[in-house]
Order: structure tokens, then C-alpha cells, then sequence
């Protein structure tokens, strides 16, 4: 079992409504006494596991440092699926298929916050690659906010074998080019696919593209010519979730 540190008002809450069953153990600072803390502590005790309390050098250096805001937690940490478990995922879908493909996305601020927005529009799978780019990790899960626990997360090996065998199965395969001139808002989003991002700064390598079926870009009207990952894939998410449940 891999555990992990967890730390912040936020996101020990979160694994609270998404995970309860498995936080392992909790600190709190003895020096404080707050509303929330003190529920939070409640709620753990309801769950059999009784908080120690120690000083605030010692949240510390369970919170490698970072603004644990009184409390940190041991987790099991949510895995990565196999691209076994994708194959049966994909093959038991009653709906249109909709697929996040993150090629080489190395940040795992932009991961987190990718998977929050995943389960907000109900995307039925996120997947990453095995080389080159973050997995899950504790700094994930709190961007996520309990969407690593909601949200599939497949990791396969060889992207382009996987993006060949979801065409095969009848899926679209739609990445995010900037070069491009065709918009998102001209796309049909509604047919079975698979959204594909790339990298921070690099966007999406050139073998990833040649297996796209079409390029979408985010119409860019300022002087900036790009966006973050995660910005962008919430815009095209979104737009996906209005031609699918809002027309």
C-alpha cells in the first residue's frame, strides 16, 4: 500500500467526501483551535482514526514545508490504471465516448487541475503517458481536489498503439493545435472521441498529431498566443459538454 501526505483544510476534506476509507492517520497542530479544524477532527474520530496532535514544527515537516493549515493526513494513494482496464471501459460504454489523452504532460499542477475539470464535464477517462510525464502524486490529488479519486486515470506505454486501437473502436481522435485554422466552435463534438492535449510549451508531438483524425484550435484574439494546458482543455471540455447537454 503506498501512502502519502496530505495536508490543508481543503483537501484533507475532500478526502474526507471522496476517500474516507482510505486516510490512514492525521496530525493536528496542538496550538490551534479553529471551527473547522476542530469538525475535521470530528469527522476523523467518526471514522475510527484519532488525530495526534503535535506542534507546529512537526506539521511542518510532515508538510515538506507547504501551508498545511494545522492538519495533514496519511493516504492510500489512488493508482493508474491499466490500458487492459481502458480496453474494458471503452468497450462497455452505453454512450458516447469521451476520452482526455495528456501527451507528455509534465506538470502536476496542470494534471490535477485537468482531472478536476474531467469530472466536472464527465469525461469517462483521462489518459497519460508512462514516459515523460507526472503520474498521480500528492500534489495532484490536492489540485484535484478529489477528482483523482472520481475520475479513471489510465497510463499506458506506447500512445500511438492506444490511439490507433480508439479509432479502431470508433472513436475520434480531436487534438489542440494552435496552428490550425479550424476553431472549436465550428467542431462536432457530439460523436464518440478522444480530446488530445500536449505538452506545456511544446504542444503536441508530431506523431501524436499524424494519428489525429482533425486539429481544433482555441481562438486566441490578444496578443498572447497560447494557453496553459489545463485553461485550454477546460475551454474545449466545456464546449464539449454544451453541444453534448445544453443545445
Amino acid at each position: 500500500m503506498k501512502l502519502s501526505k496530505l495536508y490543508g483544510l481543503h483537501s484533507v476534506q475532500a478526502a474526507l467526501d471522496y476517500s474516507p476509507g482510505k486516510i490512514q492517520q492525521a496530525w493536528l497542530d496542538s496550538g490551534r483551535q479553529d471551527k473547522r479544524l476542530n469538525q475535521l477532527s470530528e469527522d476523523l474520530l467518526a471514522l475510527g482514526i484519532t488525530p495526534e496532535k503535535v506542534d507546529k514544527k512537526r506539521l511542518d515537516r510532515l508538510a515538506d514545508g507547504s501551508n498545511h493549515q494545522g492538519i495533514v493526513i496519511a493516504v492510500e494513494m489512488p493508482g493508474e490504471l491499466t490500458e487492459h482496464e481502458l480496453k474494458t471501459a471503452v468497450e462497455n460504454l452505453n454512450e458516447p465516448a469521451l476520452f482526455l489523452v495528456l501527451d507528455n504532460i509534465q506538470d502536476p499542477h496542470n494534471l490535477g487541475a485537468c482531472l478536476r475539470t474531467a469530472d466536472a464535464t464527465r469525461v469517462h477517462g483521462v489518459i497519460i503517458t508512462k514516459d515523460k510525464a507526472t503520474g498521480i502524486t500528492p500534489t495532484v490529488c490536492k489540485v484535484a481536489s478529489g477528482a483523482a479519486e472520481t475520475v479513471p486515470v489510465y497510463q499506458v506505454t506506447n500512445l500511438s498503439r492506444t490511439l490507433r486501437w480508439l479509432k479502431d473502436e470508433g472513436l475520434w481522435i480531436i487534438g489542440a493545435a494552435g496552428e490550425t485554422a479550424d476553431v472549436l466552435y465550428k467542431t462536432d463534438f457530439t460523436v464518440p472521441m478522444a480530446l488530445v492535449m500536449g505538452a506545456e510549451g511544446t504542444g503536441l508531438r508530431r506523431l501524436t498529431k499524424d494519428h489525429c483524425d482533425m486539429l481544433v484550435a482555441v481562438p486566441m484574439l490578444g496578443q498572447v498566443d497560447s494557453l496553459n494546458v489545463s485553461v485550454a482543455t477546460g475551454v474545449l471540455l466545456y464546449e464539449v459538454l454544451r453541444q453534448r447537454h445544453y443545445r
